[in-house]
C-alpha cells in the first residue's frame, strides 16, 4: 500500500466520522480553540465568584482545585457569598486557610446576629430573654424589619480576618486585583465596588434581602449584589481578564411542584432576572464549573462539608483546561500563608462619627475604652457588640487606622430610626398557667438615652410590669420599676397553719389567690458589663387570701391571710457570665439580695422591723463534648422579728422566673415547704443530643427551718430531695420545657412543663 493511498484512507475515515459525528469533532476542536486562541505569552486570568448563600462554599472546593492545577489568578470578581469568598482569597488567604475558617464558622450567629450573651446589659439581656418577636412601632403604627439581621457578628469577624489589608482603600492594590457586585436599593442598577474598605464593600455585597438589613455606603442604599449582577463575567473582562474562570452557584428556577411557600416563591421571582442573563454569560466564559448544588439552600451551612466536596469534584473535571491555561502562565511563587496582625493593639485616639441623640460619652462607655490603651480584638469586637446590642444603632462600622504607635479607632454609627417597638412572647407553665405577653417599648421619650416599656400578660392570671430606665452604661444608672403578679393555686392545708391556729376542717389542700403590686425605685452601676451593683426603696402591697373557707366581715366565704402594705430599702449584687440563661454550658452566676422591711401597715398586727438575705451561686462548665455540669447552691434567712410568715421562704415547683421568696425545689408542688431560712444544693448534667436539643438530669437537697443557721440546722443531712428527668428545645421564642421529677420523702412523681420564654 503506497504512502498517498494510507493518506486518502486517513482522510476518508475523518470525512466519515466528521459526518455522522459533527457535533463531537467540531466541539473537541472548539474547546482547544478557546484555550490556544490566546497569546501565548503570559495570559491573564480573571476568576468570576457567584452568589447562592452558603451554596457559596463550593467556591472553595473549586479554589483548592484551581490552586493545585498551579493557574495563576490576576483578577477576581464576586458577588455576596463569592464576594465574601473572593475577597479572602484576594487579600492572600490560600484555599486551605478558607477551608479551616467557613468550617468552623457558626452561620447561624451570623445570620441571626446573636451576639455572645455577656455583650448585654443586665437590662438588654432581660429584653432579649423574654419577647419573641420585635416590630417597629413609630406613630403607633406596625411595620417589619428590614432584615432579620444587621449583619453585625458578619462585619467584625470579616474585619478581623481582613485585618492585615486594612490599610488598602483600592482594591486593585490587593495581592489579588479585587472587586464585588451591589445592587442600588432605589434604582436597582449595580454597583461596582473596588475602591473603599474592603469589609463594608463585602457587607454591601452580601446584604441578602430579607436576611440582612441593607447596607449604606457612599450615600447610596444597597443590598445583595446578586439582584443586579450575580456573575460579573462582563465587568472582569474589562479589567483585564484574558482568559475567565467561573464558578456558578446560583439556583436554577424551580419547576410549580417545588414552589410550596412565600419563601420560594420570592427566591422564584428573584431569580429571574440572573437565571435569564447566564444564558449569555456562560458563553462569554472561558472554563465553567457548575457544581451540583440543587440539594442545598441558600441556608445549608450545616452541610458545608458536602457543599465543598461537591465544589471540588465540579472543578476536577475541568481539571485538564486548568493544566493548559497554567502551561501559559509565567509561574509564580505559592502563596505564604497569612500572617495575620498581633492580637494586641494599641489604640490611641477615637473618632466618632453618625452619633446625633447618643453621645460621645455614652459611646464610649459602651465600648468600655478609654485611650490610650493596650487592648485586643477580642476585647475591642466585645465592645462592638456592647455598642449593638442596645438595639439603638443599626449599624456599627469601625476601621483601623496606623498613627503614631499605635493604631486609631475610626468609628461610624447608624443611629436606629426606631424609637417605638411593639414586641409579642408566649408563655405556659404549671404556676401562672397560659400567657400572651404585649410590650410596647419606648425610647428616648424624655432624654436621649432613657427607656420606657410596658408589659401585659394576658391569659389565666392577669400580670403587668411597667419599667422607665435611664441607662448611663457604665456610671450610675437609675430607673422605676412597677409590676403586679397574681396567681391561684391549691396548696396543702398546713401552709395556712403557719398564719395562725385554723380548726382542722379534714381538707387536704386549700385554694389560694396571691397578688403582689410592687413599686421600686433604684439605681445601679455596671462593672465589667457582667457585675453589677444596685440600691433602692420598695414599696409592696401583697394579699393572700382562701376562698375555701372561713368568712369576713361582709359574710364572703373567704379567709384572709395578709392584706398589708410594706415599705422596705433593699441592695443586691450580680454577677452573671453563663453564656445560656436557661442552658448554660459554661459560666458563673452569683445573686446576693437583701432587703430591710421598715414599716407596714400590719394587717396581721405582728410586724416588727425584720430583714431577709438571700444568695444563690451557680457554676457551669462543660465535661466532655455536648456534656455539661452545673452545680448550684441557694441559702436565705429572715433576720430579726420571725412572727410575720407572709414573706416566709416557699420551696417548690419548676421555674426561671420567680417573685418575693419563692425558690424552685424538684419534686415538690410549688409552695409545698415553707421556713423562714433554708439552704439548697443543685447538680444537673445536660447533653445537647443535637443542636439546641438539651436531655438533663438533675439532683436537688435542701434543709429548712426557722432557725436554721443559728442553730447549724443547715449542715445537716438533708431533710427534703428531689430528683428530675427533662427534655428542652431551645427555640427562637424561649425554650421549650419537660421535667418528671420525683422525691423519695413524698414517695411521689409529678411533672412540670414550660413553654416560651418566663415573663
Amino acid at each position: 500500500m503506497t504512502k498517498h493511498h494510507t493518506l486518502d484512507i486517513l482522510l476518508s475515515c475523518i470525512v466519515f466520522l466528521g459526518f455522522f459525528f459533527p457535533n463531537t469533532i467540531w466541539s473537541q476542536e472548539k474547546e482547544i480553540l478557546e484555550i490556544h486562541d490566546y497569546p501565548s505569552d503570559d495570559v491573564k486570568v480573571g476568576l468570576v465568584l457567584s452568589g447562592g448563600g452558603a451554596k457559596g462554599l463550593a467556591h472553595i472546593g473549586a479554589l483548592k482545585v484551581i490552586e493545585e492545577s498551579g493557574v495563576r489568578i490576576d483578577y477576581i470578581g464576586g458577588t455576596s457569598m463569592g464576594a465574601i469568598v473572593g475577597a479572602l482569597y484576594a487579600s492572600g488567604y490560600r484555599a486551605s486557610e478558607l477551608d479551616s475558617i467557613f468550617r468552623t464558622v457558626d452561620f447561624n450567629a451570623f445570620i441571626q446576629d446573636e451576639l455572645p450573651r455577656n455583650a448585654k446589659t443586665f437590662y438588654e439581656r432581660e429584653d432579649s430573654e423574654k419577647y419573641a418577636i420585635s416590630l417597629p412601632f413609630d406613630k403607633f403604627k406596625i411595620d417589619l424589619p428590614k432584615g432579620l439581621s444587621k449583619g453585625q457578628n458578619f462585619y467584625n469577624q470579616f474585619s478581623r480576618y481582613a485585618a492585615h489589608v486594612s490599610e488598602i482603600r483600592d482594591f486593585n492594590d490587593l495581592p489579588i486585583p479585587f472587586f464585588c457586585m451591589s445592587t442600588n436599593i432605589e434604582t436597582g442598577e449595580q454597583v461596582l465596588l473596588d475602591k473603599g474598605y474592603l469589609p463594608e464593600a463585602v457587607a454591601a455585597s452580601g446584604a441578602l434581602p430579607s436576611v440582612f438589613s441593607p447596607v449604606e455606603l457612599n450615600g447610596i442604599l444597597m443590598t445583595d449584589g446578586g439582584v443586579a449582577n450575580n456573575y460579573p463575567v462582563k465587568e472582569i473582562r474589562e479589567k483585564g481578564a484574558e482568559i475567565v474562570i467561573g464558578v456558578d452557584v446560583q439556583d436554577s428556577l424551580m419547576s410549580k411542584s417545588q414552589l410550596n411557600s412565600v419563601t420560594d416563591i420570592m427566591l422564584q421571582i428573584s431569580n429571574f432576572r440572573t437565571y435569564n442573563a447566564m444564558k449569555d454569560k456562560v458563553s462569554e466564559t472561558d472554563v465553567y464549573i457548575k457544581p451540583s448544588i440543587t440539594d442545598f439552600s441558600v441556608i445549608s451551612f450545616d452541610q458545608a462539608d458536602q457543599i465543598i466536596t461537591n465544589g471540588e469534584k465540579a472543578a476536577f473535571a475541568n481539571y485538564e483546561k486548568l493544566k493548559e491555561i497554567a502551561m501559559r502562565q509565567k509561574k509564580h511563587p505559592k502563596k505564604a500563608p497569612i500572617v495575620k496582625d498581633s492580637e494586641q493593639i494599641f489604640i490611641n485616639s477615637i473618632v466618632i462619627s453618625g452619633n446625633k441623640r447618643y453621645t460621645r460619652a455614652y459611646i464610649k462607655g459602651k465600648l468600655k475604652l478609654k485611650t490610650p490603651k493596650l487592648t485586643t480584638y477580642q476585647k475591642l469586637n466585645e465592645g462592638i457588640n456592647n455598642l449593638s446590642a442596645t438595639g439603638n444603632f443599626d449599624r456599627v462600622n469601625y476601621k483601623l487606622i496606623d498613627k503614631n504607635k499605635g493604631k486609631e479607632l475610626v468609628l461610624s454609627v447608624k443611629e436606629s430610626e426606631n424609637k417605638m417597638l411593639l414586641r409579642f412572647a408566649l408563655h405556659y407553665d404549671d404556676l401562672y398557667q397560659t400567657a400572651a405577653l404585649v410590650n410596647v417599648t419606648r425610647k428616648s421619650l424624655f432624654i436621649e438615652n432613657d427607656v420606657l416599656s410596658a408589659d401585659v400578660a394576658l391569659g389565666d392570671n392577669i400580670r403587668y410590669d411597667i419599667d422607665y430606665y435611664v441607662d448611663k452604661g457604665f456610671y450610675w444608672s437609675t430607673g422605676l420599676k412597677v409590676r403586679y403578679t397574681n396567681f391561684r393555686k391549691a396548696i396543702d392545708y398546713d401552709f395556712i397553719q403557719r398564719f395562725g391556729e385554723f380548726p382542722d376542717i379534714n381538707i387536704n389542700t386549700i385554694d389560694v389567690e396571691y397578688s403582689d403590686f410592687n413599686g421600686q425605685a433604684y439605681a445601679e452601676t455596671l462593672i465589667q458589663q457582667n457585675f453589677s451593683v444596685g440600691l433602692g426603696a420598695e414599696y409592696k402591697r401583697l394579699t393572700i387570701i382562701s376562698e375555701t373557707f372561713g368568712e369576713d366581715e361582709n359574710q364572703i366565704p373567704r379567709t384572709v391571710f395578709d392584706d398589708s402594705d410594706y415599705w422596705s430599702a433593699f441592695g443586691y449584687i450580680k454577677l452573671d457570665t453563663y453564656d445560656n440563661k436557661y442552658f448554660p454550658k459554661q459560666g458563673f452566676l452569683f445573686e446576693g439580695d437583701l432587703h430591710t422591711y421598715l414599716l407596714s401597715s400590719d394587717f396581721t398586727n405582728d410586724f416588727n422591723e425584720f430583714s431577709i438575705a438571700k444568695a444563690k451561686l451557680g457554676y457551669a462548665t462543660p465535661l466532655i463534648k455536648d456534656l455539661s455540669m452545673n452545680i448550684g447552691f441557694e441559702a436565705g434567712t429572715k433576720i430579726g422579728d420571725a412572727s410575720l410568715s407572709s414573706l416566709d421562704f416557699l420551696l417548690g415547683g419548676f421555674g426561671a422566673r420567680t417573685i418575693n421568696n419563692f425558690i424552685p425545689f424538684y419534686g415538690y408542688d410549688f409552695l409545698g415547704i415553707t421556713g423562714e431560712s433554708f439552704a439548697k444544693g443543685v447538680v444537673s448534667l445536660d447533653y445537647e443530643v443535637f443542636k439546641k436539643n438539651h436531655i438533663n438530669a438533675s439532683a436537688n437537697f435542701a434543709n429548712v427551718g426557722d432557725k436554721l443557721f443559728s442553730t447549724g440546722d443547715w449542715f445537716e443531712d438533708p431533710e427534703f430531695s428531689g430528683y428530675a428527668l427533662g427534655y428542652g428545645l431551645d427555640t427562637f421564642a424561649g425554650p421549650v420545657q419537660v421535667k418528671y421529677t420525683y422525691s423519695p420523702e413524698l414517695d411521689e412523681s409529678s411533672w412540670f412543663f414550660s413553654i416560651g420564654f418566663w415573663f
